[in-house]
């Protein structure tokens, strides 16, 4: 059971490599029910568009990858209290920084203090979205935040599913040619994994 569970109150994470629709299906998903849907967003996007330096430099890696991985775990931990009755809806999670990270899975663990299945308790299911650069719709270079050469996306999108995927509950939402049919199929996955969990219960999740 994820540490954070209480009755009625789920965590799960959108994630997957670069531009593969989980900000859109998570606030499309809000935008339907916004009384029962609640967003945690992505940590990196604040920090780089807040000011954060967004240094490629292997150097910059470890301060990077450390700054957000707090800032993610605090934003979904003030979400939670702020909204104890609605599902959350995590633009990532805190996990993704070993994609980007330059070392090995478990010193990225030993420099944050935690663990694999520490991190893993925290969320009540994954749905993970393939990166567009799997298939024929990817636009390197389009905004700030999407710098990745397709192959570069593809990397990072298996380092993500390679950790993501321990998770016992973790969906996985393909590429596709038309993007809004990926939004919609995500949209599903979600409402159906959604339901499932709150049909079981509390000390059974996770």
């Amino acid at each position: 059971m994820p540490d954070h569970a209480t009755q009625g109150t789920l965590r799960i994470v959108l994630t997957g490599g670069p531009g593969g629709g989980k900000t859109t299906v998570a606030t499309t998903l809000q935008g339907l029910d916004p009384d029962r849907f609640a967003l945690v967003p992505e940590a990196a996007s604040l920090l780089f568009s807040g000011g954060f330096p967004r240094d490629e430099s292997p150097w910059a890696a470890r301060p990077t990858q450390r700054a957000i991985f707090h800032v993610q775990r605090n934003l979904e931990d003030l979400q939670a209290a702020r909204f104890p009755d609605r599902v959350l809806l995590c633009d990532r999670g805190s996990l993704d920084g070993t994609a980007y990270w330059p070392d090995t899975a478990e010193d990225f663990f030993t420099s944050l203090g935690s663990t694999l299945a520490d991190e893993l308790r925290r969320y009540d299911a994954v749905v993970f979205f393939e990166t567009a650069a799997a298939g024929s719709s990817w636009r390197a270079g389009n905004t700030l935040a999407r710098p990745e050469s397709a192959a570069v996306a593809r990397t990072l999108d298996a380092r993500l599913r390679e950790i993501w995927s321990q998770h016992p509950r973790f969906l996985l939402v393909p590429a596709t040619q038309a993007f809004s049919r990926k939004v919609e199929a995500g949209v599903a996955a979600l409402r159906g994994v959604i339901a499932t969990l709150q049909r079981e219960p509390t000390e059974h999740r996770g």
